[in-house]
């Protein structure tokens, strides 16, 4: 277990080439991930802020958007994104998310490997 506010945020400046700056915070320890899990975080997007356009090559990424909007890469078309959608970019393909709102983007970033 992980208790909110016990957790460390990170600030990742120009996150894949993006304006700005990501705060991610992860939701679970490097050894409850496991082996198939590379990442489950809580990201941040502040106003204006994005992160840049990536792909991923042996495994798959799914943002679950918690609050705000913005629009999403999503490998090369554009989508407008808010509270509620679930966005998944396969393997071998790519995705980025920039925050067009005047709220903070908040979504859950969940990436597993395929191999």
């Amino acid at each position: 277990m992980t208790k909110a506010g016990e957790r460390k945020v990170e600030t990742v400046e120009r996150a894949n080439g993006g304006a700005g700056f990501i705060m991610k915070e992860a939701l679970l320890t490097p050894e409850q991930l496991g082996s198939h899990c590379g990442m489950f975080s809580q990201v941040t997007l502040k106003p204006n802020c994005e992160l840049g356009y990536h792909e991923h090559h042996g495994e798959t990424e799914t943002y679950y958007i918690l609050s705000g909007r913005g629009m999403y890469d999503d490998d090369g078309k554009a989508v407008p994104i808010g509270a509620g959608d679930v966005l998944f970019c396969e393997d071998g393909k790519g995705h980025g998310a920039k925050n067009t709102g005047n709220e903070d983007l908040v979504f859950v970033a969940l990436i597993l490997k395929t191999k």
